[in-house]
This record gives structure tokens, sequence and C-alpha cells, in this order.
């Protein structure tokens, strides 16, 4: 027989090479990244001052030697907003505006400026009835909130996007304008600064109906846009999402309630403050051609949240995390319950880009998910899918920032070298609703192009010559 001490030995030197190669699989397994690990941990060991003494040192070690700050030392460093160029610099992008001549079968045309009949936009909401459009110049306007009661109006930027600035006040204590009930179009203008006393300041508040908005920016403000009522329906089309969240992880770039729909396309979300880039519980999402990229300075938490569930499509989206990221999940689906009956989950051609070099998750989805069908898609950097048995995946490709042309720099567009490598087989299913993989194409910084031929390589960017 084998002696005690011996079988000890062996058992010993098992445990040793063993361990390492278990926690190196439960770890990427888990998709958390290190520092997240080590939040964690800390928040276990408070109220143990004798255990906190020995390890503090040994996280805080760790923590320098893997450039992996703590969550509080991340929410300690002031957030960065830069100032906007002087309104007028960009011209509008959507549809252009009307001209002073048109009519409408319903209403008027009321125009707004410092040498137009109105001189405010707040006195516009007053006299304005149902069927009219408000025309309001571009220009700067600070402190000139209102509320819109009407059921149908058309608020339109004209000559350049209009640019409201909170400047501390508030319509309602909510948001620089506050939508009751109603089928409004909003377009060319610029929500920013809104700040309430209970840190859920919008640009827009939208409470019930249907809501079109198409090139607008929503800038520094505690929410972008917040909505909420079951029975709204909302469009967002060639707009901006920047810096906007109060820094409690409770606001966000943009925050849809339970609605009954949310259809995005052309916009760009970048720069959230501690809250998601965007936020949804919509029952049905549609969000194609968009850009969702933090970047540097931002500190958002996940880029995408469908936090019930939903019919969700993504189709032809950016969307890269960074480095000094709050939660290292990009696409987060279904973790606080399932609300709607229908819950099904389509990735398609999009481009998924992970800059924390310690791991981390395309896409978590809780359990209970009818399907997950990810297609065509680029998945760059460290990290996977954790999903259950719901998934579906075909043609999903890893490859390395040297397939673009400058990754750095958040240029995602696919290089010779990429071009390779992302080529789709003949078979390149799958194609929902019988529509094309890909009928348009993202332009930065908001809008899309038609694209004329087929969809013929992963990721959100086909080459257009």
């Amino acid at each position: 027989m084998m002696p005690v001490m011996r079988i000890v030995k062996i058992v010993l030197v098992s445990v040793l090479i063993i361990s390492p190669i278990a926690g190196v699989m439960v770890y990427k397994n888990i998709g958390h990244t290190p520092g997240e690990l080590m939040d964690y941990c800390e928040r276990r060991l408070q109220g143990h001052p004798r255990l906190e003494s020995i390890m503090l040192p040994v996280f805080s070690g760790i923590r320098t030697l893997l450039r992996e700050p703590s969550l509080k030392a991340i929410n300690d460093t002031p957030f960065y907003v830069p100032p906007l160029k002087p309104s007028g610099v960009l011209n509008p992008v959507g549809r252009p505006g009307p001209t002073s001549n048109e009519t409408t079968a319903n209403g008027r045309i009321i125009k707004v400026g410092k040498f137009q009949p109105i001189k405010t936009i707040e006195a516009a909401a007053k006299i304005a009835v149902d069927g009219d459009i408000v025309q309001i110049e571009s220009g700067d306007y600070h402190g000139d909130v209102a509320v819109w009661r009407q059921k149908k109006l058309t608020l339109r930027g004209i000559n350049g996007n209009a640019r409201l600035y909170a400047d501390g006040e508030s319509a309602e204590a909510k948001a620089i304008w506050v939508i009751r009930d109603g089928d409004f179009d909003i377009e060319n203008i610029e929500f920013i600064g809104a700040r309430v006393y209970d840190n859920n300041g919008a640009g827009i508040r939208f409470e019930k109906g249907n809501l079109r908005v198409r090139n607008c920016l929503f800038y520094a403000n505690e929410n972008g846009i917040l909505a909420g009522s079951e029975n709204s329906n909302i469009q967002i089309e060639n707009s901006e999402f920047a810096y906007n969240g109060a820094g409690n992880g409770l606001s966000h770039n943009l925050y849809i309630g339970a609605v009954q729909s949310l259809t995005i396309t052309g916009s760009y979300f970048h720069h959230a403050n501690i809250g998601h880039l965007f936020k949804s519980r919509a029952r049905k999402n549609f969000i194609a051609y968009n850009r969702f990229t933090d970047q540097e300075g931002g500190r958002a938490s996940y880029e995408l949240d469908f936090p019930n569930g939903g019919i969700v499509e993504m189709r032809g989206n950016i969307v890269q995390q960074n480095r000094r990221t709050e939660n290292s999940t990009l696409i987060n689906y279904g973790e606080e319950g399932y609300r709607w009956e229908d819950n099904k989950l389509y990735i398609i051609n999009n481009t998924l880009v992970n800059d924390q070099p310690y791991g981390g998750a395309f896409l978590r989805v809780a359990a209970g998910a009818e399907f997950v069908i990810s297609t065509n898609n680029l998945l760059v950097g460290p990290g996977r899918y954790h999903i259950n048995d719901a998934l579906i995946a075909n043609n999903d490709m890893t490859v390395e920032k040297t397939a673009f042309i400058d990754a750095d720099n958040y240029d995602y567009q696919l290089n010779f070298l990429g071009k390779e490598l992302a080529l789709l087989p003949e078979d390149k299913t799958l194609a929902v609703n019988h529509e094309p993989i890909l009928a348009n194409q993202y332009v930065y910084p908001r809008g899309v192009v038609k694209l004329a031929g087929e969809t013929r390589y992963a990721g959100a960017l086909q080459p257009l010559q």
C-alpha cells in the first residue's frame, strides 16, 4: 500500500494544480471582471474589521497591478461634461422644416423666436390648439420650459436647431417639456441641463400617447427622455443622447417604461453618468442602425438594458463598453422579471465591443426567455454570452480590433483583414419577418444610409465601396 504521507502529498499537489485551473474556469464562466468581484467582496467584508484589515490591502495591491479602481473610486471621480459648441453650428440632419407659407389642414403655424410674433415657447404652449405647427426659430432659449396639453401638435426647430437650456427651471418639477397625452412630432430641438429635486429631471417627460422624435439632442439632463404609459408608442430617429444621468444609477441617457412599442434608428448614445446608455421596459423594441458607445470618460452601467424582456430586435447596431465600466455586461435582458407574454430576443448583424480587458458578458439573459436568436454578429474583446438553453446562434464571429480601420477611435468599419475574417457563408440566414438582414446602415454621428446590395459581412457596418 502507498504510505499515507505520500497520498497526502499527492492530494495537496493535485489541489494546488487544479485550484488555479478551476478558478480560471469559474471566473470565465461567471462573466464578471476582477474589479467587480473585489467590489462584491469588499461589501461583504463591511462590519468585519479584522478581516478588512487583512484583505483590503491585498485587494488594493491587486487593483494597482491590474489598474482596476474600486467602484467607489470610479463614482467619486468627477464626471466631466464638455461644453457644447455654439448653437447653430450643426444643421438639422432630419427632414427639412416647413416654409413660412406652409398651411395645415386643421391648424395654424405658430412662430416662436426673438423676432417672431410669439417670443417664448411657454407662451406658444398656452395658445396652441390641436393640429398646429409650432415653429421655433434656431437659437438659445433659457429657462423657457413648457407643459403641452394638446392632443396633436408638431413642434419643430427651423433654420437650425432650437437649443433649450433648463437653467434651473422645470415644468411641474419634471422636465424641460412635459407632454401630457397626445400625438406629437418633435424635430430639431436640443434639450440641455434638466435638473429637479428628486434627481429625475428629463429633457422630455412623455406621459401618454404617440411620440415621434427626429434630429434632437438630449444633453446633460438627469434623464434624456422619460416615458412610461402602457398606452404609448415612441419612435426616435437621428437623435443623440449624451452625458445624461444624475449619477445615482437610477437615471439614464434614455429611460422608456412599459410602453407598447419603441423604435429607434440612426441615433447615437454615449457617455452616460453611472446609469445605462439605454433602458427600456417596452413590450416591443426595434433597435436598428444605432451607435451605443460609452467611450473614454463615460461611466455607464449597461449599454442596453431590457429589464422586463418583451420582443426585442437589435439589428445593425454598434455597441461598445469602455475600460472603466461600472458593470461588465453590455446587453442585459430580463433581469428584473418578465412582464410581457412574449419574450423573444433577436440580435442580428451587430458589432459588440468589450474594451474591459479582464472579461465581461456581451449578453446576459435571465431564465424564462422563449428564445434568443443571435446571427451574424461580430464579438470583439473578452467575454461571451451568458444564456440558458434558449440560445440559437448562427454565424457569430469573434475578431480582434485589428479587423477594423481604427477601433481605438471607435471606427468599426472593416479593413482589408476584417473583410476576410467577417465574410459570411452563402447561407447567411437569418432574416426576420422575411426582411433583408440589413436594409440600412448607421452613419456617424446621426443618421442612416440605405444599402443597395446584400449583407455579405458579419457586424453592423458593410463596406460602402
